[in-house]
């Protein structure tokens, strides 16, 4: 139905931010080509391998599998299994609990391929989730298959591929209920050529949504029907979390180009120990009860943190990672509110950081740039 577009091919290694597909392409075709699991029509990689693409692992011939998430196996068991049936996959956590990653690398492990993707806004019209027209070609010919305009998620169905919407909830009730249909009876119809569109095998859809979005344009029950849901929690350890954030900062800065900079374990550390310790509303040991700020502390906010401070310290330092290069990242993730959420940061400072003496740099730090 559609016509072929020869798009230019970059070099992973020349793109800012490779797609799942082509920065792991090498992991994939490892996987595909010992895995002698069953496989469901059209996917590359059994359940089992996609699995193992995802939570990382040593292949026969001692290949490694780096890990793309860490959390329970049984969660990805679960979505993987869910895409493997009739029903779509809806992925739901709070902010920067890595559901846009996982859909991501789902779908890149599944189809070869992860661009097929609705972002979901207030303003996403219907056309992004059905079809829409090149109208300079209706005008001249009508409605005809050439002036059709497939959305991301017709051609999964023409292909047989996996689909993503993400942020579903943002998207407007009337919007969201257009999937009711290509999820129910796979099929999509279009009534102005007077066709449908069939789902080919291996279709699939992954949402993901916000739970903090809850209100803002929540599903109707009939769309809720046809999702699976997988709650993506976060970090449950420190550990785990300082591990994500470790290796996400070292893909970042290669990808970034900045220059190296010896190991920065400490100051992830503590970046991870205060965001985690300012969510839960308690110190580490359980001493003391503190009060959370507006804003979620999430991993990927760390990441972004510490990744902002590498590159303070590689152009404006010494090279070396210091509680200077950390802290106004950490403030400006804190304080989303100027007034309520200051109060609960001088209160942390004071309280904990300060009396905290490994901790004299990181709290000098903090107070040259709150003021």
């Amino acid at each position: 139905m559609t016509d072929s577009v020869t798009v230019p091919i970059t070099e992973p290694a020349k793109l800012m931010r490779p797609h799942a597909e082509q920065e792991y392409a090498l992991e994939l075709e490892a996987l595909a080509a010992q895995d002698s699991r069953p496989r469901p029509p059209s996917w590359n990689l059994s359940p089992w391998a996609v699995v193992t693409y995802l939570l990382g692992g040593t292949l026969d011939d001692r290949t490694v599998i780096s890990p793309k998430y860490v959390g329970p196996r049984r969660l990805m068991e679960v979505a993987v299994a869910t895409l493997a049936t009739d029903r779509a996959l809806l992925l739901l956590g709070v902010p920067g609990t890595a559901k846009t990653w996982v859909s991501e690398h789902l779908s890149a492990a599944i189809s070869g391929a992860s661009t097929l993707l609705v972002q979901g806004t207030s303003g996403t019209p219907e056309e992004a989730i059905r079809y829409g027209w090149n109208y300079a070609r209706l005008l001249s010919e009508g409605p005809t298959a050439g002036a059709l305009v497939p959305s991301p998620v017709m051609t999964a169905m023409e292909t047989g591929k996996i689909a993503r919407v993400e942020e579903l909830t943002r998207i407007p009730a009337d919007v969201q209920d257009a999937l009711i249909t290509i999820l129910s009876e796979k099929t999509l119809p279009v009534p102005e050529l007077g066709i449908e569109v069939q789902a080919a095998k291996g279709f699939n859809l992954i949402a993901t949504a916000n739970d903090r979005d809850r209100g803002v344009n929540d599903l109707s029950s009939a769309l809720r029907r046809r999702f699976n849901t997988v709650v993506l929690p976060l970090p449950a350890s420190e550990e785990d979390e300082v591990a994500i954030v470790a290796r996400r900062v070292e893909q970042l800065g290669a990808a970034l180009e900045l220059p190296t900079t010896p190991a920065a374990a400490e100051e992830i550390r503590r970046v991870v120990t205060v965001f985690r310790e300012l969510r839960s509303g308690t110190t580490t040991d359980g001493r003391t009860k503190l009060k959370s700020p507006s804003g979620t502390l999430s991993t990927a906010e760390a990441i972004s943190v510490v990744t902002n401070g590498l590159a303070l310290s590689a152009h404006f330092g010494d090279g070396v990672l210091r509680a200077s290069d950390v802290a106004a990242g950490i403030l400006g993730s804190v304080i989303k509110d100027p007034v309520a959420d200051k109060v609960v940061w001088n209160e942390y400072l004071e309280a904990v950081v300060r009396e905290r003496g490994e901790w004299s740099d990181f709290y000098r730090a903090c107070r040259e740039v709150t003021g």
